[in-house]
């Protein structure tokens, strides 16, 4: 098949619809919360070592940086149980139209955005 039309590689002219732009942030938030691991385990490491090494670790939560890297974390994992919830709702039959899809879609990112924003304020 010899096939003339233009093929446009550059993915940032490309304008992805919602549907797509969550299902690639529910896997860049579920690759993130893997490699957020080894930070939450080494956090439980500590926290439950020593009351010395609890102390240690509950001073280092208190700088901005660090606070900056936990509502990141849970900003991820946030997004990621919103959407892996919507899917749960898929499952059961609500929501599988191209229509229901990019409002689920929407509703993904309006809710996240939200429950983000009240662990921004949590975690502050």
């Amino acid at each position: 098949m010899n096939d003339k039309r233009p093929v446009n590689l550059d993915l940032t002219t490309i304008k992805f619809p919602v549907t797509a732009l969550a299902s690639i942030t529910h896997r860049i938030t579920g690759v993130a919360i893997f490699l957020a691991l080894p930070i939450l385990l080494w956090m439980l490491d500590r926290s439950l070592a020593s009351p010395e090494s609890f102390a240690q670790l509950k001073d280092l939560l208190a700088t901005p940086i660090a606070k900056l890297v936990v509502w990141a974390m849970l900003a991820a994992l946030i997004f990621h149980l919103v959407a892996g919830i919507k899917h749960l709702i898929m499952d059961l039959g609500i929501g599988e139209s191209l229509e229901g899809g990019r409002r689920g879609a929407t509703l993904v990112f309006i809710v996240s955005v939200v429950l983000i924003l009240l662990a921004g304020v949590w975690v502050w």
